[in-house]
Parts: structure tokens; C-alpha cells; sequence
């Protein structure tokens, strides 16, 4: 496959250091200090004018950074944009891209106890950030974040919750209905965290031990094998396909379910013993989930200028079900959007972003 990328005027990109109030004394002593990258279009320093400005929410297990790499018979992000201005598909404009990665693999831009207060750190201290350091526009009518998975999903949250902030939103595959997409990746999580147990399952116990552990595990709280997978994790290079979707899972837990009185921070949905539901904690989980909160965040959703929802229909993790619910029920609620689906899974989709991206430039611009 040849290369799309030629000797295209060339933006800018900067790296620039932000050190954080919100995130400081984070459950996993993550670092408060971060590096944000922004793109800058050609001619950003020859000229006094200001630019709309786009912000680009990594998914699991990416970050800001990541999103610029070097990539094989591919575009990466600079040069995507690079080329994108070139054609005049759009317009100039500023790209930021935020580093919000977590000792869990990332988070869902949302505020936790256990992860940190990501959407705060994004409102009260990143917008106010670029806005003071580069030539934006900095208003709501010309702004707009996207994202894809977790990036989307916390895309969809940022202007359900923040129309004030966001002029127009990208939801790129993002998470949605937890029933479907969730709990079919549990069973995998509790065989693994069973590795790192210390005690074998017995189904009755008159151990005084025992009951305490059986009592904990009720709860959703860790009986100690949750931190020692953690520990493992964190001592090696490489993990394997089965850890890292435990990860995910307990990521999602730390998002959707904190706890700051018990181990960890958080608690997770499911007995890991017997692998029932616990319904009070999944309930928690439920709360979070976009097709239950659009109804909630109909005004605000009716507040922005515009709405790109979209996703592969072989998408391995089965958003697709998920983004049509949510696509059906801000039909019911009259919200205006642009829904697509096409024909591909969720991974390697930044291709997409051909369509995305002038979508938001024609919204904020």
C-alpha cells in the first residue's frame, strides 16, 4: 500500500510541560506532571491569528504521545493532519493531545477516586491551559474533543456533561451498552485473578479466616489476589492477551465503581469465588452507561453544534449494538447527530478520521 504522506507544508508540534492540582495524590501515585503535545498548523508562527482547536482523547492503553508515533504504511496523526490541511479538507486548526494514561492502562475521562479526576483535569486545568499558552478561540462554538473506545466514550461523556466547554463531539466506537460489552469479558478476568489467589474455593467453611474472605469477596472487594496480579503486571515488560483484558476490566472497575475505604480503591461487580453478579455494584457500572444517560443530558446534548457517533459493524468488542442504542435513542429524543457505521472492527481506525475530522472543523471552525 503506498503512502498517502508526501512533502506537505508542515505544522508545528510542541511538547509542553503542565503539572496538575486535580490529579495530585492519585490512588496509584501516578505522575501529576505531564506532557502535553499540540499540533500547530503551517503558518502558526508567522501569523497573529487564533484557531479553532480539537482535542484528541487516546483509548486503553494509548496516550497523547502515542497518538504521534512513526506507523508503518500508515499516517500517523501529524501527518495526517499535515495532509488533511494540505487538501483543504480542513481548515487550519489546533490539535491537542492530552496524556492521560494510568497505572491501570488508562481511564475513562471521568472523575474517580481510585484513577484520579480526569474530566476535571481536562476542564478546570487543561482547556484553561492551551487557551492561555496558544492562539486559540477560546470558546465553546470552537472547540471539540474526539476520541476512539475509551477516547470516545469519554468523547460522548465530555459533551453530555460539558456543552459549555465543547462545540462538537467524535464518538469513535466508543463504549456503550455495559451489559453487552462488559460482562462477557469477566469470566476471563476472574480465571485470571484465580492465579494469583492463595486460597482454594471451599464451599463451606466454618474458618473464622475464611468467612471474613468470603464476606470481602461478597462485596466486590479484594481479598489480596486483585493487588498481587496488579504487582505483577507492573514488574514485567510484556503481558499476555488474558491479562491485559483483566486489566481493562479492573481499569473500568477503578472508573465506574471507586471506593477510597477499601483495598485498591475500588470494588469490582462480580463474587470472584462464584463469579454471581453483585447487582448493588453492577448497578454503579449501569450508572455510567451513555445509553442510560442520554435522556438525563438531552438539553445538553441539544446544546451542541454537532455529533459524530460511529462504528465498524465486525467490531470485536461488539460496541456496534451499543452505539446503534444510543444512536436510536437520541433519535427518540430529538437530538441531531450524524450516525455512521462501515465495514471493519474496532482496531486501526484512524483512517476514519478523514470523514471525523472535517465533520468538527465545519462545526467549529
Amino acid at each position: 500500500m503506498p503512502l498517502k504522506y508526501k512533502n506537505y507544508p508542515l505544522g508545528e508540534l510542541v511538547r509542553i510541560a503542565h503539572v496538575s492540582k486535580v490529579l495530585k495524590g492519585n490512588q496509584f501515585k501516578d505522575p501529576i506532571r505531564r506532557d502535553l503535545m499540540v499540533w500547530l498548523p503551517p503558518g502558526y508562527s508567522s501569523t497573529t491569528q487564533r484557531y479553532p482547536v480539537v482535542y484528541d482523547l487516546a483509548g486503553f492503553t494509548s496516550a497523547g504521545p502515542a497518538r504521534l508515533n512513526w506507523k508503518p504504511f500508515a499516517e500517523n496523526m501529524k501527518q495526517r493532519l499535515e495532509r488533511l490541511t494540505f487538501e483543504e479538507t480542513i481548515g487550519s486548526l489546533i490539535v491537542v493531545f492530552p496524556d492521560c494514561f494510568t497505572s491501570l492502562g488508562g481511564n475513562q475521562y471521568v472523575n474517580s477516586s481510585a484513577l484520579g479526576s480526569y474530566d476535571d483535569y481536562l476542564i478546570q486545568e487543561l482547556v484553561p491551559f492551551v487557551d492561555k499558552n496558544f492562539r486559540t478561540k477560546p470558546s465553546a462554538k470552537n472547540r471539540a474533543c474526539f476520541g476512539k473506545s475509551s477516547g470516545g466514550y469519554g468523547a460522548m461523556l465530555q459533551g453530555m456533561k460539558h456543552p459549555d466547554v465543547w462545540g462538537a463531539i467524535g464518538n469513535l466506537s466508543g463504549d456503550a451498552y455495559f451489559d453487552f460489552i462488559y460482562r462477557r469479558d469477566w469470566p476471563n478476568t476472574l480465571d485470571t485473578l484465580a492465579k494469583f489467589t492463595r486460597t482454594s474455593y471451599l464451599p463451606v467453611s466454618n474458618s473464622k479466616r475464611e468467612r471474613l474472605r468470603r464476606d470481602l469477596i461478597s462485596q466486590g472487594v479484594d481479598d489480596g489476589r486483585m493487588k498481587r496480579f496488579l504487582n505483577s503486571v507492573w514488574s514485567r515488560e510484556k503481558i499476555t492477551f488474558s491479562e491485559g483484558h483483566c486489566l481493562m476490566s479492573l481499569c473500568m472497575a477503578a472508573s465506574y465503581d471507586p471506593d477510597p475505604s477499601v483495598p485498591l480503591g475500588f470494588k469490582v461487580p462480580f463474587d470472584m469465588d462464584t463469579g454471581e453478579l453483585i447487582p448493588s455494584r453492577w448497578r454503579r457500572w449501569l450508572a455510567h452507561d451513555p445509553i442510560h444517560l442520554a435522556e438525563r443530558y438531552e438539553k445538553n446534548l441539544k446544546k451542541l453544534g454537532g455529533l459524530w457517533i460511529e462504528c465498524g459493524t465486525s467490531d470485536q468488542y461488539f460496541i456496534h449494538y451499543g452505539t446503534r442504542i444510543l444512536s436510536k435513542k437520541l433519535h427518540g429524543l430529538k437530538v441531531n447527530h450524524t450516525y455512521e457505521e462501515f465495514d471493519d472492527n474496532h482496531s486501526d481506525l484512524d483512517y476514519r478520521l478523514d470523514r471525523v475530522l472535517p465533520f468538527l472543523f465545519d462545526v467549529i471552525r
